[in-house]
């Protein structure tokens, strides 16, 4: 996801997809653990979408502070 796409979610649709990426993280780490990954690079994108929707997050809550 581009960070421009997430800025227009608000936060409940943010915690939805961060909740979704979590879950396939995960799923992601049991695949690599018990079998063999078809998409290894997915690993990189998942983070650091994590990362983005964590960083906007917390850029609303700063903004609602302010």
């Amino acid at each position: 996801m581009k960070t421009k796409e997430i800025r227009v979610l608000n936060k409940e649709e943010l915690l939805d997809k961060l909740e979704s990426l979590r879950k396939e993280l995960y799923e992601l780490n049991f695949q690599k653990k018990y079998s063999k990954l078809d998409k290894p690079h997915r690993f990189s994108l998942i983070r650091k979408d994590i990362a983005r929707i964590l960083t906007v997050i917390r850029e609303k809550e700063n903004e609602t502070k302010a």
